[in-house]
């Protein structure tokens, strides 16, 4: 089930999210997410979740891609997966309903950036339609070694 998210969420959220922090490049913050960080972010732009087995198994959201009027339309979005809801399609599926969210929003353009050396992501993003724009050497830290940042984007 995919639903827009409740505030009971944000702390599933935050979970699902500072363990990518902890772990892994799928994003260059280091910083981790309080469920009322959590929240806070829930009040100022869209989220969705997905369920499974009564759970949130993963969630998704957007947000202005650069700051001003001339991108209005042009969102950056996020979607993360609990580890063990990997691999069964619910990453395309949460990522379908943000597109038609975006869609009804009056979005034009999602963005996608993501770890150079994060190939699956890379690869499901292309198999959703995203289609790669560029290539960022070197602009992110993390882990004592510098990250290469693709930018995927697709036309709503």
């Amino acid at each position: 089930m995919i639903r827009q998210t409740r505030p009971i969420d944000a702390l599933p959220i935050a979970l699902i999210w500072n363990r990518i922090i902890r772990d892994t490049t799928a994003t260059f913050t280091t910083t981790e997410k309080t469920a009322q960080a959590v929240a806070e972010a829930m009040g100022q732009q869209p989220f969705l979740v997905i369920e499974r087995g009564g759970r949130v198994a993963g969630f998704a959201t957007y947000a202005p891609f650069r700051a001003g009027p001339g991108y209005a339309y042009t969102m950056e979005h996020s979607i993360h997966l609990a580890e063990d809801a990997r691999g069964q399609g619910l990453g395309k599926a949460l990522l379908q309903a943000l597109e038609r969210h975006a869609r009804q929003a009056g979005v034009q353009h999602l963005i996608a950036g993501i770890a150079g050396e994060n190939e699956a992501a890379a690869a499901f993003h292309d198999a959703m339609g995203y289609t790669q724009v560029g290539r960022l050497s070197q602009v992110g830290w993390k882990f004592g070694r510098w990250h290469d940042l693709i930018l995927m984007q697709k036309i709503l």
